[in-house]
């Protein structure tokens, strides 16, 4: 034990199951949850929806949330949840001095002027004329500005006033894994003593799931569990809106300030398999090795998104040790994509604590849990690239 371990003292959660740490524990350990499923607004897709929020709870100026998209909005939102759990939000000195990494995507686009810049590039074959009259005359500055991905960061400055150093990330899962890893790095080697990491994702918004679908990522049709998508129609991915941040702090200065500590956060790992040439399988393997994992069961709470090969080849890698078992909670929340991995990180954090394991939430492809878990793999193999995993365990 040293006083730079890296803790976890502040949890913020946002999915289709509800808001907070709390709420999110008391329904995924009930046995057979269904999860909140939207069908029909992007049919054929299926997403898994926010629920209804009160954005003034933690973001009390309406000129704030109107200038924000709703992805940012949702991240200040859970940051700001996780800073209320951890005794920070409202506390000037521990918020000037507190640092920040976000995982962040770009912005929501302005539907209403691509659906009209390709209506009216039907008529007209001047198409460099016309693209530069409506970015001039239909976008306005302010709205181009907010798409920018480190306004995420800047709107919780503003509204939160963490006015440390901060850092954004970019890159899907990669980004959610990274802005982790650079968080706990930092408060080890002793450049940081508290540090609010996490990232948001909404779903709901077509070009969002553009995204995904012009590389045939989306599954189709009627809802699978992530672990029983394989060979069905699509590329086998459901997202989720949802927002995940964490407060990570040194052990000495969580301990001096008298605050609960969830859990210790242990080694964090990362990789990016060149996967065109088959690399993914050797890479899962490399990285469950470095992270050491301790003797005997072991829950996993893998961020699997239900993309083929990516969650194929997870599947085979934590099937291959009869230790773990692993519970994909894309099942109930969708894939997440930025928050993905923070998510993960606060879900094996919530178990340590709570001293209980989640039961399958596929029990048709997860095994049970029987014992208390004190230490909790938490994955995310990227649904396209990147790849991490870590290790949370209990803080005493």
């Amino acid at each position: 034990m040293s006083r730079h371990d890296v803790v976890i003292s502040g949890i913020g959660l946002v999915s289709s199951l509800g808001e907070g740490p709390d709420a999110h524990w008391r329904k995924l350990v009930q046995p057979g949850l269904e999860p909140v499923l939207e069908a029909t607004r992007f049919s054929p897709y299926t997403v898994h929806p926010l629920p209804e929020i009160d954005w003034n709870l933690q973001i009390a100026k309406r000129g704030d949330q109107r200038q924000m998209e709703t992805w940012q909005r949702l991240g200040t939102y859970a940051a700001g949840m996780a800073l209320d759990d951890a005794g920070i939000k409202g506390n000037d000195e521990l918020c000037t001095t507190m640092d920040m990494v976000v995982a962040a995507g770009g912005g929501e686009r302005d539907e209403a002027v691509d659906a009209d810049i390709l209506a009216s590039s039907e008529s007209r074959n001047d198409r460099d004329v016309l693209l530069n009259e409506k970015l001039t005359t239909e976008l306005r500055p302010t709205l181009f500005l907010a798409q920018l991905s480190n306004l995420l960061a800047g709107n919780i400055s503003i509204v939160h006033k963490v006015t440390g150093s901060s850092r954004t990330f970019m890159g899907e899962e990669g980004a959610g894994v990274a802005a982790v890893e650079t968080a706990a790095a930092r408060i080890r080697s002793g450049q940081s003593t508290h540090i609010l990491v996490g990232g948001a994702f909404q779903t709901e918004h077509s070009d969002m799931l553009l995204g995904y679908e012009l590389a045939g990522y989306l599954h189709r049709g009627p809802w699978r569990p992530v672990w029983q998508r394989q060979g069905l129609d699509g590329g086998g991915v459901v997202t989720g809106s949802g927002g995940a941040f964490l407060v990570l702090e040194q052990r000495e200065h969580a301990i001096s300030r008298g605050r609960k500590i969830y859990a210790e956060l242990g080694p964090v790992v990362s990789g990016r398999a060149i996967r065109r040439q088959g690399e993914l399988d050797a890479e899962i393997a490399a990285l469950l090795s470095q992270a050491a994992l301790p003797n005997g069961e072991l829950l996993a709470i893998s961020g699997a998104s239900g993309a083929h090969a990516a969650t194929a080849a997870e599947k085979s890698a934590l099937d291959a040790n009869p230790a773990i078992a692993a519970r994909g909670f894309s099942t109930l929340t969708g894939h997440m994509k930025e928050a993905q991995f923070p998510f993960a990180v606060a879900l094996a954090a919530l178990a340590v604590e709570r001293k209980a394991a989640y039961p399958a939430f596929d029990p048709a492809s997860e095994k049970p849990f029987n014992g208390i878990p004190t230490t909790v793999l938490a994955t995310a193999i990227g649904y396209h690239q990147f790849e991490g995993m870590a290790l949370v365990n209990a803080a005493d």
